[in-house]
């Protein structure tokens, strides 16, 4: 695999570094702040940058494909589900389980149902690489699950846990309609449409405790954290995600989530002060071979085209012309 075909791949490692990160700085907020308005004010904040980033990058002088009505409303209906519905039951979640859980139920979970759905659709064929590191990444898993149980929890954590799930249910969800929502619509652009979308439904939900929360009592290290979580984690992890499933496909791009658990309990170890058994240790690295395997996909000449018009838009143009300027000549 080329340097320039490893490109996607190395966008993908930094999202999942910043997802990685992102566990352990939500639970920071929802500890100080009620777990729907933490869900705001990340995506509120990220809804923002993304419409920054988007107004800057349209003053470098490159058209910006316009945009129809239709793949406008796809990329808003992707906000509902994965936005608006995805971290509702994740922030919930956080509020009942320790984002250890989370870190390793949502990034296991979604890349096994959205490898599932394509193997049994048919739209993908299984290789003998990307089944092993899926493998891998399951018993990367467990064994972080016997690791991470130890310290027991009750009723509330075997809920916060199944909200999880759902997390999870709706993110495989949200990838597998990655593709048709990036045909006719750039992904930063179409990031910024869901992100938009699922902040406002977010604060809704989140009005009738807007008026518990003591704004002015909040310690800095809150406002940090949502700093990194809107900049960070969402507007820049979720461009970076969507490119990379444009360029590989939602089966390899869920795959890389592998690396988010190992991630995640590095931070809730130095951050937050959670153990870090010898059984978390051999998960973490079971779990980082699963993710380098999976990740070895190969990537087909017509993915990385398609990655790269989505990072140059003015490639999309150079085809057409060259087509164009063939058959005037025949």
């Amino acid at each position: 695999m080329s340097a320039q075909q490893r490109s996607p791949y190395l966008l993908l490692a930094v999202t999942m570094l910043l997802w990685g990160g992102a566990f352990s700085s939500s639970e920071t907020v929802v500890d100080h702040v009620p777990h729907t308005v933490a869900a705001t004010l990340r995506f509120g904040g990220g809804a923002i940058a993304l419409l920054i980033a988007r107004a800057l990058t349209g003053r470098r002088g490159v058209p910006r494909p316009k945009v129809g009505m239709r793949a406008s409303v796809r990329a808003c209906l992707a906000g509902v589900l994965g936005v608006f519905a995805y971290n509702g039951f994740f922030f919930w979640g956080l509020s009942l389980a320790p984002s250890l859980d989370g870190g390793i139920l949502i990034p296991v979970m979604s890349p096994v149902l959205t490898t599932s759905f394509l193997l049994i659709s048919g739209r993908e064929k299984a290789s003998r690489r990307r089944l092993i590191g899926l493998a891998l990444g399951l018993g990367g898993a467990a064994a972080y699950l016997i690791g991470a149980n130890s310290a027991g929890g009750g009723s509330h954590r075997l809920l916060g846990d199944l909200l999880y799930v759902l997390s999870a249910v709706c993110w495989a969800a949200f990838t597998l309609a990655a593709p048709k929502v990036l045909a006719g619509i750039e992904p930063l652009t179409a990031m910024a449409y869901a992100t938009c979308t699922g902040a406002v439904l977010l604060a809704l939900v989140a009005a009738p405790d807007m008026g518990s929360v003591q704004w002015g009592a909040l310690p800095s290290e809150v406002w940090l954290n949502v700093a990194y979580l809107a900049i960070g984690a969402t507007a820049v992890a979720n461009v970076l995600y969507y490119r990379g499933v444009a360029a590989v496909g939602p089966a390899s791009a869920s795959l890389m989530m592998f690396l988010v658990p190992a991630v995640n309990t590095a931070c809730a170890t130095l951050f937050l002060g959670e153990s870090f058994t010898p059984v978390q240790a051999g998960g973490a690295v079971v779990l980082l071979v699963g993710a380098a395997l999976a990740g070895r996909a190969r990537i087909s000449v017509r993915s990385w085209r398609s990655w790269r018009s989505w990072r140059h838009p003015a490639a999309r143009v150079r085809p057409a012309l060259r087509r164009r300027r063939q058959t005037t000549a025949g």
